[in-house]
């Protein structure tokens, strides 16, 4: 029979696709009878039809079915319409695991939990005698409420007669039961499938092995360029330690996988509950006797072995506890963001806070598109959200650790950690950075607002005054230990090179400490702690003289760093408890359907900012950062031949690429190291491209006309603040405003029959999107319902029948619309899927709005780490 949405199978109404595989087709039903969802997989039309096979099939689904376990997808029913087998499971929402490694590797912490769960899930059936035979990431479900193993002992069940030969075996192979078939996922498969011998647990634990290596590094624990090499790989190689990979992981890990995957499964854990084990070791960072998990003998010798070297041990420590007292030793752990909420990583805010006793962390998150600052007690499971928080950016904790200061609504406020509502302290614009002081001054500074420069106001309120010096770009304050005196960050636009400063609150002056692009944190040791070409540094600094007295000493690595602004995400508590995020594998840049899920990459992994297919649709102008310098450059991706060809290579920052509609010359913002200029630049032309738009207002291009003849961009007045203009790219016209208003408006983009502009303005209180006639002035029509995203571009279908927008939480908007001559009809916005935008992002879609490509990092792979006791190392 032919599945369909509407048909029913017995008392199941098939719904809609989730998915389909080799092993037949997964759709979204409701059982009728007892009113509930479901998904039911038909299993594939070479599903052997014989009595006997049906009777084996329907007494181990039984079995199957009785696997009860909080990480095993449960099997409800088995039933046959007409010629069709299908099976009834619990439906399930979230992603798979390998639609999650897509994007790159599980950071740490949530590595070791997944693996734990996937453990104890392998254990359970294990120990009633069933084998999964084809565990891989695509049957793993990550949801809300933890893993999901997926297919659990259906492989065996419904196995057909006869196998197929190696040669004809496709990746994603129907797995056989015969003795010398293979079945399984290559990748994945133990040397002994490869052989074509029985499998049995410790088959599935080197399965694990492979998958717990690909969640750890976001690579595969074995590749090849054919079947052939593969098979060679799995048979005869190692894979490359996970901490050569992924340095910061403990080596517990390393053992547990090294372990799974020995190629003798005498050699690997015994049970699945062993991997288990050892991997809650590791999460709990407590040392773990390693016992060889092969034969009785090796074990005896093991452990006589390791009694004598604890009796050695013992008497070294009574000698060494004689003279000296123990040491504390280092502690690394990892916080999450909190549960259905990801971190607020801003490269002009600093949302991570540590407090003076080193006791708290406090930190940026949004859920639902709300920003509220959430803190983490070091001695506790689980953060918690501060009230009246909403909208917050940059918090930073009072020198006795009993308020916390942040911005929010274009306000500098304070709140108590004994509770009550927040309190005004002064107007703040702009994007903003605080630091307060033990004299009861609080230092902060505007970038991006009307009046930039640096502030100091009484913590207790009143009129904020301006500390003026000779620098542009102050930011970053950071009080030194008397409370008066403090360093930030300078650019000087006569040297054009950045400084690190100190000044006094009771002087408008500044003076120049050392040349130093990254802002800085100071330990009650006097280390002064930045970032460098991408690592975390400390440096002995003198405080009283304001020098520096030691070289640095590197404390992390893949530290994210932005030149322009010199953010840099790490704290430092006055007692040494160092909290930082750091880059766990790169993003790859993806095609996603308008389902979110994705269909194709492109490119190399790599952190990839602003991007912009070509008119045409074969190119992508991309922005590629480098994570040491924290600039950047342009690419071309040519994508029907994945070729990535630099564009820009200035000592700059290059980014958000704007094409001329010949699809010949990019127009780009160029900046970082000197004054904001916007160039434009042909695409076989060589050097930096020429002046379009001079530095005078931060101007960022948005699009360009269809008819060729203007360029639209953005720029900050000091008394109107972000308007939108119109630049001629052709003859010697001047640029001239298109909207010029008390309001902030920005984010252009024309109508594909160059009639319309659509754009985001605050004039209701919220980024909303507004449509407005072009080149004729008129009415405008609002657009978007429920807010906008500021951060984020608009984008036209290709035939203008749809324009796309992303919502205040996120929300991947789709707005239906009626282009005519002087008319604009919008519908209602539609939801499509979440785009992740913490960090540095972008999309844009393909001409028929059912592709995009998106340039996303998720904000759960930048996870806060937490040192403490560091000058143990």
């Amino acid at each position: 029979m032919t599945i369909a949405a509407g048909s029913k199978l017995g008392h199941f109404e098939v719904l809609s696709p989730l998915g389909a595989g080799g092993m037949g087709e997964v759709w979204k039903a409701r059982d009728t009878r007892l009113e509930r969802t479901v998904a039911i997989k038909v299993l594939p039309q070479h599903f052997p039809a014989s009595p006997e096979v049906r009777q084996r099939f329907e007494r181990e689904a039984k079995t199957i079915s009785q696997l009860s376990h909080p990480h095993i997808c449960a099997l409800y029913d088995v039933g046959r319409e007409g010629e069709t087998e299908y099976l009834v499971m619990e439906y399930l929402e979230g992603e798979t695991l390998s639609e999650r490694l897509a994007k790159g590797a599980l950071p740490l912490e949530r590595t070791l939990r997944v693996g734990v769960e996937i453990a104890d899930a392998l254990d359970k059936a294990h120990r009633q005698g069933i084998v999964h035979r084809d565990l891989k990431p695509s049957n793993v479900m990550l949801t809300k409420s933890g893993v999901k193993l997926l297919d659990f002992g259906l492989a065996k069940a419904i196995a057909p007669a006869s196998g197929l030969p190696l040669t004809s075996l496709p990746t994603e192979a129907s797995p056989v039961t015969q003795a010398g078939t293979i079945l399984g996922t290559f990748q994945y498969m133990a040397p002994e499938q490869l052989e074509g011998k029985e499998a049995d647990a410790r088959t599935d634990i080197f399965a694990f092995g492979a998958t717990l290596y690909e969640m750890a590094t976001g690579r595969k624990a074995f590749s090849g360029s054919t079947q052939a090499s593969l098979i060679s790989a799995i048979m005869k190689e190692e894979p490359e330690p996970i901490s050569v990979v992924e340095p910061m992981s403990p080596p517990a890990l390393d053992r547990v996988v090294k372990t799974c995957l020995a190629k003798d499964p005498e050699d690997r854990w015994q049970s699945a509950a062993d991997a288990a084990k050892e991997l809650r070791w590791a999460v709990e960072g407590a040392p773990a006797v390693v016992v060889e998990p092969s034969a009785r003998r090796r074990e005896r010798v093991a452990w006589i072995a390791c009694g004598a070297a604890v009796l050695a041990a013992v008497g070294l420590a009574i000698f060494h506890f004689r003279q000296q007292p123990p040491r504390p030793q280092p502690v690394r752990f990892s916080i999450l963001p909190p549960e259905n909420a990801k971190f607020r990583v801003g490269v002009e805010f600093h949302n991570l806070a540590v407090s003076p006793d080193g006791s708290r962390v406090a930190f940026v998150a949004v859920r639902e598109g709300q920003d509220t600052i959430w803190m983490r007690p070091l001695d506790a499971q689980s953060p918690l959200s501060l009230p009246a928080t909403e909208g917050a950016s940059s918090p930073f904790w009072s020198p006795d650790g009993a308020f916390l200061g942040f911005f929010a609504d274009g306000k500098l406020k304070k709140i108590s950690l004994a509770g009550g509502p927040a309190q005004t302290i002064c107007d703040a614009s702009g994007k903003n950075a605080g630091a307060w002081g033990r004299t009861g001054t609080i230092l902060f500074t505007q970038i991006f607002s009307p009046k930039d420069g640096l502030y100091a106001v009484p913590a207790s309120g009143g009129a904020a005054r301006s500390l003026s010096a000779a620098y542009d770009w102050i930011s970053w304050p950071y009080f030194l230990p008397d409370g008066r005196r403090f360093l930030c960050l300078g650019w000087s636009p006569k040297e054009q090179a950045g400084f690190l400063l100190a000044g006094d609150v009771d002087s408008p002056e500044v003076h120049r400490v050392a040349p130093l692009q990254s802002r800085v944190e100071l330990s009650r040791n006097g280390e002064l702690f930045y970032v460098r070409e991408g690592n975390l540094v400390a440096r002995a600094f003198d405080t009283t003289k304001l020098r520096f007295t030691d070289d640095a000493v590197p404390v992390a690595e893949k530290i994210p760093y932005f030149s322009p602004s010199r953010w840099a995400p790490f704290t430092v508590s006055k007692t040494g408890v160092l909290a930082y995020q750091a880059w766990g594998a790169a993003p790859r840049l993806r095609w996603v359907d308008r389902k979110g899920q994705t269909v194709g990459t492109v490119g190399p992994p790599g952190l990839y900012q602003s991007l912009r297919l070509s008119p045409d649709g074969r190119k992508a102008a991309i922005e590629k950062k480098d994570p040491a310098t924290g600039t950047s450059d342009l690419w071309i991706d040519e994508l029907s031949r994945e070729v990535m060809t630099r564009f820009t290579s200035e000592p700059v920052l290059e980014s958000c690429p704007v094409w001329s509609p010949d699809g010949s010359e990019i127009a780009f913002i160029s900046h970082g190291m000197a004054p904001a200029v916007i160039r434009r630049k042909r695409l076989a032309d060589s050097g930096g491209g020429e002046v379009l738009v001079p530095a005078k207002g931060f101007p960022i291009p948005s699009d360009w006309s269809r008819d060729g003849r203007v360029l639209a961009y953005q720029k900050l007045d000091e008394k109107t603040g972000w308007d939108i203009w119109l630049q001629p790219v052709s003859g010697s016209a001047k640029a001239f405003p298109f909207r010029q208003t008390q309001f902030n408006e920005g984010r252009t983009s024309f109508s594909p029959d160059g009639r319309w502009v659509v754009f985001l303005s605050d004039e209701s209180g919220r980024a909303e999107v507004y449509a407005a006639p072009f080149p004729e002035s008129g009415p405008k029509w609002q657009v978007s319902t429920a807010g906008a995203s500021q951060e984020e571009p608009l984008r036209w279908r290709g035939d203008g029948k749809e324009l796309f927008y992303v919502a205040a939480d996120g929300q991947l908007m789709a707005v239906p619309v009626k282009l005519g001559p002087g008319s604009f009809e919008s519908g209602a916005p539609v939801p499509l899927f979440r785009l992740d935008s913490e960090v540095w992002s972008g999309y844009d879609v393909a001409a028929d709005g059912q592709r995009f490509l998106i340039s996303s990092l998720q904000a759960d792979s930048l996870p806060i780490t937490v040192v403490l006791n560091r000058a143990a190392q």
